[in-house]
C-alpha cells in the first residue's frame, strides 16, 4: 500500500522530518525501478527506440550473467563489479520443528559496488 492510498494520519519523523504511517510505512521507503521503467530511462536519455533499448539491456544482462556464471568477474570501473561467492555447507534449524538440517554449500552471486556509484548513493 502506497502513503497516498493510506488512510491514516501521516506523521513526520521528529529527527528527520519524513513523513510516513507508522502502522505499515517505513519513513525510508523507496521506490523500486523494474526492467521495463529501466528501458524507458535509458531510451528517453539516449534517444534510441525502446525496443532497441531494451534489446541491448538484455544483451548487457546475458553477458554478464555469462561470464560470472562462468566463474570471472564482470568491472564496470565507476560502477562496481560481479562476481561469484561460495558459501560454505553448514548445519540450520528447521523454524517450525526445531530440528537441526544440513544446508549445503552453494555459490553466490556478489556485487561490489564502485566508488562513484558509493559517492553518488551518498551524495558527494
Amino acid at each position: 500500500m502506497s502513503r497516498s492510498q493510506c488512510s491514516r494520519v501521516p506523521i513526520a519523523h521528529e529527527r528527520t522530518g519524513r513523513v510516513g504511517c507508522r502502522h505499515h510505512h517505513s519513513l525510508n521507503e523507496a521506490k523500486t525501478m523494474n526492467k521495463q521503467e529501466l528501458v524507458d530511462a535509458v531510451a528517453a536519455k539516449t534517444g534510441d527506440s525502446k525496443a532497441a533499448t531494451g534489446e541491448a539491456i538484455d544483451a548487457v544482462i546475458a553477458a554478464i550473467t555469462g561470464e560470472v556464471t562462468k566463474g570471472g568477474t564482470v568491472q564496470l570501473v565507476g560502477f562496481g563489479s560481479f562476481s561469484t561467492g561460495a558459501r560454505a555447507a553448514r548445519v540450520g534449524r528447521n523454524p517450525a520443528t526445531g530440528a537441526e538440517i544440513e544446508i549445503p554449500a552453494a555459490k553466490t552471486v556478489k556485487f561490489t559496488a564502485g566508488k562513484a556509484f558509493k559517492d553518488a548513493v551518498n551524495g558527494a
